[in-house]
């Protein structure tokens, strides 16, 4: 199933997203917020960066995103102060055609993302680690594959493209995140903001707020008219945490191989 505008779903469409969000075990709201609005935000929200949990986030992937074409995420996250996690995550899926033994499983999270402008439901088989672990792991001191569970690398081989394996996937990252959970006064729901810091000195402020599927759109719409009447934009351009990643980390790539081949002058 291909991840479509809200505003664009059809009758149809729209009972195939109830129908998910039924089946799904919960639903993320989503907002990203533009960079010009970043500051003004973080004034109007209350929120206090000093209070925020520093994480550090590295995904891996082919040079050429062949897993990222394949609906396939794989991650790995060290956090301050707590375990680190890897995630291995598909996406989009329909929670009612996964196997038995992934919807069943207690490392497996069905979850709907929604966004102004569009959804999609994703399945994450998460692990739990040292914080060492991943360092370890990153700097090539021990192989790729350690990280994950067997149940994460069966996952991962089930989805993966032919012959691609773990341990041959290229370390993009790290990115450095900002984690604040907090409870807006006048709402009483959790809500959580992540400002993502890129090496290219951009950065990505993301608001969400999670829910059970049945009280999805109610919040929604709350969750919307706390943020506009406190001022925040709710009409820039939605940006993927993940997409920015990859792409900003794989074009770095191509740009060294590019100088590697480079024929020097005489």
């Amino acid at each position: 199933m291909a991840t479509k505008r809200l505003t664009d779903l059809t009758g149809e469409d729209l009972e195939r997203l109830l129908a998910l969000m039924k089946s799904a075990g919960s639903v993320e709201l989503k907002l990203t917020v533009p960079e010009s609005d970043h500051r003004s935000t973080v004034v109007a929200l209350g929120l206090d960066p000093l209070d925020a949990q520093i994480r550090q986030v590295f995904f891996f992937d082919t040079p050429d995103l062949a897993l990222d074409r394949h609906g396939l995420v794989v991650r790995a996250r060290r956090v301050q102060g707590r375990t680190a996690d890897t995630v291995v995550k598909l996406r989009p899926v329909v929670p009612d055609e996964l196997p038995p033994d992934v919807r069943g499983s207690k490392h497996v999270g069905v979850e709907v993302d929604a966004i102004p402008g569009g959804y999609v439901c994703s399945a994450a088989m998460k692990r739990k680690l040292a914080n060492e672990e991943v360092k370890e792991a990153v700097a090539a001191r021990k192989p790729q594959r350690k990280l994950f569970s067997k149940e994460q690398r069966a996952f991962f081989a089930a989805h993966a493209p032919a012959g691609v394996t773990l341990d041959e996937l290229a370390v993009l990252g790290p990115i450095f995140v900002l984690k604040l959970a907090f409870v807006p006064e006048g709402l009483g729901r959790r809500f959580v903001a992540e400002l993502w810091l890129y090496p290219d000195f951009t950065r990505i402020l993301e608001l969400s707020t999670k829910c059970t599927p049945a009280e999805a759109f109610q919040v929604a719409v709350e969750s919307r008219a706390f943020l506009a009447a406190r001022g925040v934009n709710l009409s820039g351009e939605q940006q993927t945490k993940t997409r920015t990643a990859l792409a900003f980390f794989t074009s770095r790539l191509e740009a060294r191989e590019s100088s590697k081949k480079r024929v020097p002058e005489a």
